[in-house]
């Protein structure tokens, strides 16, 4: 070996910084580098029989590593091959066993870990990653399931949980109606700061309370005995869920769904009462058409120009007086959110009392929908401002999985994925409201 081919080779030991792998060659190839390597083992007991083994030669082994300044790195392993000297053992001959790289493994260990800890920490690809080690889609995914599902099995994913989210999403479009839905189970636990670092528990089949329950039961007593806090959307069947394997903890209804079925309600008016006066769905020109988006917005927001606006659209095109009442109902309803405690859990009372009675009948039966809600609402008020919020951030992680992905077609690899990308090891802080610091709006 010339000097310069030494310095090569020792530069290339520094690169791959395994123990006791010596690289004894290095070859710029078209599409990367090609390391020989070798190990530094002399001494080998049979697995069987524990006899110390005879060398019997070496047998080169193809590994892919990873990427060295943007190429893909390939190494030739000389892998010894020993013989077991004894006549009475049944295995005549064994290859060497090393960190390097497990058995039949088409990949080294650490660019299998390099691999994973990118999907989890970076919003990448699998096929991306195959194109920078230089191997196939399928072999990569082979190598990163395998890590993926030891890393998820931790012991300790679930420990010192104390509050849950719940929500639904659709993974996938094909097949009928409803095939594709799963049901996401977020973390909501607050560390001493009040902040929640959510992550994702777990994605299970099927958008139902049963699927819900039945994921709660396979935990066993000793996680659901510690959870204290339940949000979720409004949605019977989970609430269903949490009354029967959570009876300990309090359900809260996501303040977020709560104002958005005030809005729907407003929306649902506005269209009835243009159909009422014009005959017709919404179009330019038309008053109530034309303050569609300005009647989502919240009184406090408005500037005097758009006050002056809306006051004059519904003149035109409200006789009744209905979208404006539901308008008034509806800032009522966001009220409750942006008021001391006191104040909220009266305005609770207030709305529930009145909307009922309406005789709007959106109104109304919006009102017998809070009502249904009431303590989960009030809930918002006795957990210092809990919400689904950490979930909904959580399902954003989800959707860019899947686009980055294009999609999935196998639940299982949907999973892992998800797993890994919203399972905290990026952390996602959001901080919970605290009603000390609230202030009258």
């Amino acid at each position: 070996m010339s000097c310069s081919a030494g310095r090569w080779c020792m530069r290339a030991d520094a690169l791959l910084g395994v123990d006791g792998v010596h690289v004894s060659s290095v070859t710029a190839t078209g599409t990367g580098l090609l390391l020989g390597v070798e190990t530094g083992v002399d001494l080998a007991g049979c697995p069987d029989c524990g006899v110390v083994a005879v060398g019997h030669g070496r047998r080169q082994i193809g590994l892919h590593d990873i990427p060295c300044f943007g190429r893909p790195v390939r190494l030739l392993w000389a892998k010894r091959v020993w013989r077991c000297p004894d006549p009475d053992c049944p295995r005549a001959t064994f290859t060497e066993e090393h960190p390097l790289a497990g058995p039949r493994a088409k990949l080294t260990t650490r660019a299998v870990c390099w691999a994973t800890d990118a999907l989890q920490r970076f919003d990448t690809s699998v096929s991306a990653l195959a194109h920078q080690l230089g191997v196939s889609w399928h072999t990569v995914w082979d190598a990163i399931k395998a890590e993926a599902t030891r890393r998820i099995k931790s012991s300790d994913r679930l420990a010192g949980v104390d509050a849950l989210g719940v929500d639904e999403h659709v993974w996938a479009h094909t097949g009928p109606p409803g095939s594709g839905m799963v049901t996401g189970i977020v973390d909501h636990t607050r560390d001493d700061h009040g902040v929640v670092h959510a992550r994702l528990l777990d994605l299970v089949p099927g958008r139902s309370g049963k699927a819900y329950a039945d994921w709660l039961k396979a935990r066993g007593p000793g996680f659901t005995a510690g959870i204290k806090t339940a949000a979720l959307d409004p949605f019977r069947g989970y609430a269903n869920a949490i009354r029967d394997e959570l009876p300990e903890a309090i359900t809260v209804l996501d303040a977020f769904h709560v104002v958005k079925l005030g809005s729907a309600m407003v929306d649902e008016v506005r269209r009835r009462v243009q159909q009422d006066t014009l005959g017709h769905r919404g179009r330019k020109g038309d008053p109530l058409y034309g303050i569609r988006r300005t009647l989502q917005i919240g009184a406090e927001h408005l500037t005097d120009k758009q006050s002056a606006r809306l006051d004059a659209k519904l003149n035109a095109g409200d006789p009744d007086h209905e979208v404006t009442l539901a308008w008034q109902c509806y800032q009522k309803l966001r009220n409750i959110y942006h008021a001391r405690p006191e104040r909220g859990r009266e305005l609770v009372t207030e709305v529930i009392a009145s909307f009922p009675s309406c005789p709007i009948p959106e109104i109304a039966r919006l009102g017998r929908t809070l009502k249904q809600w009431k303590t989960a609402i009030l809930a918002y008020f006795d957990t210092n401002g809990a919400s689904n919020g950490p979930t909904e951030a959580i399902n954003g992680v989800i959707e860019t999985t899947r686009r980055i992905a294009r999609g999935f077609r196998n639940f299982t690899n949907y999973r892992l994925r998800c797993l890994l990308a919203a399972g905290g090891h990026r952390h996602y802080r959001i901080k919970q409201t605290n009603h000390a610091q609230i202030r009258r709006s």
